[in-house]
């Protein structure tokens, strides 16, 4: 009905505007301005059309994003101070942005990769994705972009997948595409006699060094190389976050096989990801993230049966799975 096409527009169109108004920079200036503004001082202060910030203004106030005084002078709520400013500790912004810029022009591909069965960034970007991180990460911007995105998500989530178990048996830890180190960096901070190995593609070991982990944290550390090609050194625990998602079954298989082989006897593997119910009824997020894995990656989200039938193929044992009830979720295999 009427009721039900209105609020898919409401999603649709909500995305549309929380991603401008971050964009133009509307949530850092009311936050630098410690003081209600004007939506004609906002547009001035941003470089716009006065009529086109006023009605970017009033959509984010009916979004709950901002609120508004004396029905003109606009100010951030407590939820866009912690995700939507740049300089929040928890801040979405880059994690925005990525998906505004890169990830929906994928999802406007959606129909011809629920067609084809494939990634579509030969469509939306022109790209072979031959090489899947070599399309991801088809520029130096483009993957730093990712690397931002990826560790705003760490800083909401990570705590929670890290301490879904007690890892502080495993002081000897590989972070497997790691990246720019927010969920090491959770890891350590948690269990603080642990060092975590970030083992990723030589261009972003560089990039997370120079943008991302202070030299003097020396309880990170990192390993340059492509873990389906290269050797993985032994270690008594190994995280795969994000990861296995991106692939089919049978790449799965071969790295698990492998990082089964180099963990230590007692050692395991965790994996966090966004697990789908049995039944595949739900949850959205997990449903919604599985057609993304589609237009985006060689993979999908799975069910937990799934994912422990991987690990048992591989040989760990003893397999726990615990629902954080957030975004992401952890498995804990054991050798």
């Amino acid at each position: 009905d009427l009721s039900k096409g209105s609020k898919a527009f409401r999603i649709v169109s909500g995305f549309d505007v929380m991603f401008t108004a971050c964009e133009l920079g509307v949530f850092d200036l009311l936050l630098e301005s410690e003081q209600p503004l004007s939506s004609d001082a906002i547009a001035d202060r941003l470089g716009t059309s006065a009529s086109g910030m006023e009605r970017l203004l009033d959509a984010c106030v009916g979004l709950k994003l901002l609120g508004v005084e004396m029905k003109t002078f606009y100010r951030n709520t407590e939820l866009s101070n912690l995700y939507l400013t740049k300089s929040s500790p928890k801040s979405q912004y880059h994690n925005l942005m990525y998906y505004s810029k890169t990830v929906y022009l994928c999802w406007h591909y959606l129909t011809d990769a629920v067609r084809d069965g494939k990634n579509q960034y030969e469509r939306a970007f022109g790209v072979s994705s031959k090489d899947l991180f070599g399309a991801l990460y088809r520029s130096e911007e483009e993957m730093i972009k990712f690397m931002y995105g990826l560790n705003a998500i760490w800083s909401v989530c990570g705590r929670d997948v890290i301490a879904a178990f007690d890892l502080s048996p495993f002081t000897v830890i590989y972070d497997l595409g790691g990246c720019a180190g927010g969920l090491a960096q959770e890891c350590i901070s948690l269990y603080p006699n642990s060092t975590v190995t970030i083992y990723d593609l030589p261009k972003v070991v560089q990039v997370a060094k120079e943008r991302f982990v202070p030299p003097e944290e020396h309880r990170i550390t990192f390993h340059e190389g492509d873990f389906f090609k290269d050797p993985i050194p032994e270690a008594d625990l190994y995280i795969l976050a994000r990861i296995l998602h991106d692939w089919a079954d049978d790449k799965c298989m071969q790295l698990l096989a492998k990082i089964h082989k180099a963990c230590k006897a007692g050692g395991g593997v965790l994996l966090v990801e966004t697990l789908l119910n049995e039944d595949k009824t739900g949850p959205l997020d997990a449903q919604l993230f599985s057609l993304m894995m589609l237009v985006h990656t060689e993979g999908k989200e799975r069910t937990p049966t799934e994912y422990s039938k991987l690990l048992t193929a591989a040989g760990f044992r003893e397999i726990q799975v615990k629902k954080t009830g957030k975004l992401y979720d952890a498995i804990l295999g054991r050798k």
